[in-house]
């Protein structure tokens, strides 16, 4: 999703076909997508202001439509959740203050989000910022063993480094967070979960 340089866009003549010949509607067209991904990556969390939506690794896709319109797809952390509303609203008005007044943001389930796709510069801003990032999900072909009780996590605390953590509760602030504390350093945590 690297942006290109390219000329400035007149976004109110990209839908009218007779302003440009194709070749030239397809530049422009993909310099509109370049400024939609410029603007796109700049939002934001709602839940945790210092990942942008991009190293959360929600933000999925940015295209622009026949018709010239952007469209932007983002997939939700987990199944209902309550920040998608927000994220969706952040993106729209980004892209209309960007002069993008026809965008749109739709939900995109499969593949579904892993915690894996938070970027290298989210997990530091993640463990920057105090909470724990999340450890990589495992790869596993084949039936998968079920447990009744939850894998023990090997959790580093982000404030000492202590490996000597306890989970305190299971769901945090945040359905997709787990709070523990640190037996070093005796400091409360969040850890965003493996999923």
């Amino acid at each position: 999703m690297a942006p290109s340089t390219s000329p400035r866009v007149d976004v109110n003549t990209l839908g009218n076909p007779g302003a440009f010949t194709s070749t030239e509607q397809e530049g422009v067209r993909a310099a509109l997508r370049d400024k939609a991904i410029e603007v796109a990556r700049t939002v934001t969390d709602p839940e945790m202001p210092m990942l942008t939506l991009e190293d959360l690794g929600v933000l999925r896709e940015v295209e622009v439509d026949q018709d010239g319109h952007v469209v932007v797809a983002i997939t939700p952390t987990y199944s209902g959740c309550p920040a998608m509303a927000t994220m969706r609203d952040d993106l729209v008005r980004s892209l209309q203050e960007a002069g993008m007044p026809d965008a749109r943001v739709r939900v995109s389930l499969t593949p579904a989000w892993s915690s894996d796709w938070i970027t290298e510069r989210g997990r530091q801003a993640l463990v920057d910022h105090g909470l724990s990032a999340p450890g990589r999900v495992p790869a596993r072909s084949g039936p998968v063993p079920l447990s009744l009780l939850p894998a023990r996590r090997e959790i580093a605390c982000p404030r000492c480094g202590s490996a000597q953590t306890e989970l305190t509760s299971e769901f945090g602030p945040t359905a997709c967070k787990a709070l523990y504390r640190c037996t070093s350093c005796l400091e409360p945590f969040e850890h965003v979960k493996e999923i």
